[in-house]
């Protein structure tokens, strides 16, 4: 009796020792790493398209993760991008419409989910948009303001030196691509040919043979953050790299067109994600956050604008969202066009809220030598004799009400189809999702675009 006491005794703590494991004999939370690089158009990394530059790190992450061919940012203005990347929701829910805000301070951001699973949450160079950075509870960031380019060597020491034993969340950015790009060019500018959207002077391919090094630095520093991640957290590291929007360039950065919005997206996880596979699954910034919570054993929220495309990586499905929405404001009273839009597979529609105004941004009016002037100023002197010129700087500074693009037969958009009988139900039920988007986040049009508070005074980083 007594032995059969003993055993039953014996077998009931094993039973509440299987049942409730301790926490040391819980599996270890991956490693979660994200790479942002600035101002850099999707189409000059070479696992999508044909740059003027050399990205063999770019190419390495490709062909040991997965790449994703149509992902986008919710925004081609960079606070209202990361912003919606630290959040998980659309700019004007999180409360950064306009270029240098902020999300405000009650809404979650990845440090409050990743500290919730037992994560160290660290930030080191642009990953945010504004000084503040430090407010949204990192337990280490530093180098955040605009052009500190010795970020990179910050963030490959603090891997090297850390000795957490917390399972790590780290999102670096650099500053390349971003403006003033390097004066000596990675190229021959006379081998560029300038993309149709861009009048073909000799001083756009200088500046596009210049950007061109700045795109290569952004691939450098790219591959020496992942070989630090690699080196000092070893395998089981989910390492994202994208872009927040595209460059700064006319049509691209401050435009819904996919110059502007459409991103380089690879991801990589050893053991997880097959190496060299590729998606065409439409995905957003705002997915980003709810993906790497997943992975990491989160529950990501369902009010959340993002949705998990975890089971894309892993290979069981190979679709996530239909339709992706966009939206841009300003930057205070620079780069002011009011506009939203929406993508699908096929189409883009574009609404733009304030088509009497101009559209002007950096590039027009910037400073000469570092944003776009010194081409600009070319294009005005060559449309003064050359049609074609005339056309594309007419096309710039002025858009008609709305747009409809065939993404399929006009990759390049530059047939708007508003108007054509064929694909007047094409237009009705995009405007359609549109508008219900936009009444889902209390977005009023232009009496909400009037009403945004101008961060300008706050203002602590660069354009």
């Amino acid at each position: 009796m007594l032995n059969r006491l003993m055993v039953s005794v014996a077998l009931l703590g094993s039973l509440v020792a299987w049942s409730a494991p301790i926490r040391g004999d819980e599996p270890r939370r991956p490693d979660v790493v994200v790479f942002l690089a600035d101002d850099l158009d999707w189409k000059d990394c070479a696992p999508f398209g044909r740059g003027n530059a050399p990205t063999p790190n770019m190419e390495r992450l490709a062909a040991n993760g997965m790449s994703f061919s149509t992902a986008f940012v919710a925004s081609p203005t960079c606070a209202p991008s990361r912003g919606a990347l630290l959040t998980g929701l659309d700019p004007l829910r999180n409360g950064a419409m306009l270029n240098h805000a902020r999300p405000r301070l009650d809404v979650k951001t990845w440090p409050d989910y990743f500290h919730e699973l037992g994560y160290e949450v660290a930030a080191i160079g642009k990953t945010a948009h504004y000084a503040q950075v430090t407010t949204y509870g990192f337990d280490h960031a530093s180098h955040y303001l605009y052009h500190q380019d010795d970020c990179i060597k910050a963030a490959v020491s603090w891997l090297d030196q850390r000795r957490s034993e917390k399972p790590l969340c780290l999102i670096v950015g650099t500053n390349w691509s971003h403006v003033p790009w390097p004066k000596k060019p990675a190229v021959d500018p006379a081998s560029i040919t300038p993309p149709p959207r861009l009048v073909d002077t000799p001083e756009t391919r200088l500046a596009l043979a210049r950007y061109a090094k700045a795109v290569a630095n952004a691939d450098r520093d790219l591959g020496l953050v992942y070989d630090a991640a690699r080196r000092n957290l070893g395998d089981d590291v989910l390492f994202v790299f994208s872009s927040d929007h595209g460059a700064q360039l006319p049509f691209g950065k401050w435009n819904l067109y996919e110059a502007g919005v459409r991103v380089p997206l690879i991801v990589s996880w050893p053991g997880r994600i097959e190496p060299g596979s590729k998606s065409d699954a439409m995905v957003s910034w705002i997915d980003i956050l709810p993906t790497c919570l997943e992975a990491a054993g989160g529950q990501p929220p369902k009010d959340l604008s993002g949705r998990s495309f975890l089971n894309v990586l892993l290979g069981k499905t190979d679709r996530a969202r239909d339709r992706v929405f966009l939206t841009h404001s300003g930057d205070g009273k620079m780069n002011e066009y009011p506009i939203r839009g929406v993508r699908t597979r096929r189409w883009k529609y574009i609404r733009n809220l304030d088509p009497m105004g101009e559209f002007h941004s950096h590039v027009d009016r910037g400073k000469q030598g570092s944003d776009g002037r010194n081409y600009w100023d070319s294009w005005v002197e060559r449309a003064k004799s050359d049609p074609a010129a005339a056309e594309i700087i007419r096309r710039y500074h002025h858009r008609p009400p709305e747009e409809l693009y065939d993404l399929e037969n006009d990759p390049s958009e530059t047939t708007n189809l508003v108007g054509v009988e064929a694909n007047a139900e094409t237009l009705a039920e995009l405007r359609a999702d549109l508008d219900a988007w936009m009444e889902a986040q209390g977005d009023r049009g232009m009496e909400t675009e009037r009403s945004l508070p101008d961060p300008s005074a706050k203002k602590a980083t660069g354009p």
